[in-house]
């Protein structure tokens, strides 16, 4: 057995320093948008740039790139499927894009998105879009600036590529509209015939204490795998999970006490993408493999616990016992039939995150037609809010009362992260594809569900796409789980055919394309 290349030991030593900083960066994320006071934000900025230089400059050493030059050959040689493989062909994918951005422009791209952030929470707060606009016509010249370092490769067809590729590499511009144009066209009457069956209300009408709340999203994430030795829960303005190493697990959620449903799917959606990030192979700690391959696979993980699960028959039999010991009330006198119907029903709203799962990819439409907009130049920061309310009258048929319930209601924008909202519906058509797959594989996980054991599904998924982190790519481990390329057809049935279910359409409304 030949012994194992130097360059390979000191390609692993730096691979960790450089997943250590990540974790880092993560911690210093979590703590701004759960402990940090706001008054924090001007040292934050300075904290981000800073650690930024320092990651920025790992990956782009050029002895970082003469160690995996001089790997080449090893990498030829061994097997494609190795994680030695893998790590070498993921550091140079990453130090391949790194070296077009100028250090210091990566550090005012990470300041900017800290002050932005704050910028947003404070106009949100006061419902003043003028708050925010200087930030955010800052972070969309950054943008600008960061698309332009790629000019010269001619790699990216379009400018909105480049974003596209930092959270779902490959992903195109073209691939995007051409997702949306099929969507919008299914969903629309779709929409329209479920809606006119649909309740007109919260999902859990009533008013529940915090506290109680609180009790009953405990025992459901203990029950689906939250562990209290390696996860934290939070409250957050805009929930969110991240992680700083398979043992250290954040999620967040928000509690409203006249709407519970927030709080429910906002924890199942977080749990998610903790499990995601709790699963990974322990062997790849410290090393880029332990990552998600992509957001669009990320938001599959989270949108397959919140809908597939949280909003399938099964878990209403599960829940509903748990709901009437925590919350009473309203769930004394309701069976599962109609806590079922209640969590499908079908409601034109203004709120992304309190969208039913059925007009949900409507919402990330608009995001994706404005944020292009905006990247194209046919649209200014000054003239979003009218634009974003047109939009969602179109789309929608709803006008919006409110800045906050507009514009002003998603965080992404003020971080920096535009391309980030297409890979939401990815998730989505990668989430109704896994569940056909694994649904295969477990017969009987719909009796598992509604039987409170989600070890099944966990192990699953543990199997066929967590443990292998960034091994693959988004498109391969797609494949590799249930044999198929992205698909846009599995996701439609799935929601027609649940709707059926839950008597929310009489008929069925699609016409099955050729």
């Amino acid at each position: 057995m030949s012994a194992e290349p130097v360059e390979l030991t000191e390609l692993r030593r730096r691979a960790g320093e450089i997943a250590d900083l990540g974790g880092i960066g993560g911690l210093l994320l979590w703590d701004q948008n759960t402990m940090m006071p706001s008054g924090g934000a001007d040292a934050r900025a300075d904290q981000f740039a800073a650690l930024e230089r320092i990651l920025h400059d790992r990956i782009t050493d050029p002895a970082l790139g003469k160690l995996l030059d001089a790997l080449e050959s090893f990498e030829a040689s061994a097997d494609p499927d190795s994680d030695d493989a893998a790590l070498i062909r993921n550091l140079r994918r990453d130090q391949h894009k790194a070296v077009n951005v100028p250090t210091e422009l990566a550090a005012e791209i990470s300041s900017a998105g800290a002050h932005a952030q704050q910028a947003w929470m404070a106009a949100r707060d006061a419902a003043d879009f003028a708050r925010f606009a200087p930030a955010l016509e800052h972070v969309l010249d950054l943008t600008h600036r960061y698309i332009a370092c790629f000019d010269a490769g001619g790699e990216f067809a379009h400018p909105y590529d480049v974003l596209l590729d930092d959270y779902e590499p490959s992903l195109t511009t073209e691939e995007v509209k051409e997702i949306f144009t099929t969507i919008q066209q299914e969903l629309v009457p779709l929409v329209s015939a479920a809606a006119a069956a649909g309740e007109d209300g919260r999902v859990f009408p009533g008013h529940f204490p915090q506290d109680a709340q609180r009790g009953l999203a405990d025992e459901l994430l203990r029950a689906v795998g939250y562990d209290p030795e390696h996860w934290r829960l939070d409250p957050a303005v805009h929930p969110f999970a991240r992680s700083m190493a398979h043992t250290d697990v954040r999620v967040t959620t928000r509690w409203e006490e006249d709407d519970l449903a927030m709080a429910v799917y906002s924890c199942l959606h977080e749990f998610g993408h903790g499990l995601y990030e709790a699963q990974m192979d322990p062997r790849h700690y410290r090393t880029t493999l332990a990552e998600a391959t992509g957001l669009g696979v990320h938001e599959s993980q989270s949108r397959l616990w919140e809908n597939l699960v949280g909003r399938s028959r099964s878990f209403c039999e599960y829940a509903l016992p748990l709901m009437r010991k925590h919350l009473g009330g309203p769930f004394e006198a309701i069976e599962v039939p109609q806590l079922y119907r209640n969590v499908n029903q079908v409601r034109l709203s203004l709120i992304r995150i309190e969208a039913d799962e059925t007009t949900y990819n409507l919402h990330i439409a608009l995001r994706f037609e404005l944020e292009l907009a905006l990247i194209e130049g046919r649209l200014a920061v000054k003239d979003l809010p009218e634009a974003w309310n047109e939009a969602t009258y179109r789309l929608l048929g709803l006008e919006t009362p409110s800045l906050k319930e507009g514009v002003l209601q998603d965080i992404h924008w003020g971080t920096g992260m535009i391309g980030y909202f297409p890979t939401y519906t990815i998730g989505n058509l990668m989430s109704a594809q896994l569940w056909r797959a694994l649904s295969t594989d477990l017969p009987e996980i719909e009796a598992s569900i509604a039987a409170g054991d989600f070890a099944p599904l966990r192990e699953w998924l543990r199997d066929n796409i967590h443990r292998q982190g960034r091994k693959y790519t988004s498109r391969e481990l797609l494949k590799r789980a249930t044999g198929e390329e992205l698909r846009v057809d599995p996701f439609l049935e799935y929601l027609e055919g649940k709707l059926l279910d839950a008597g929310l359409l009489t008929a069925p409304v699609r016409v099955p394309r050729s």
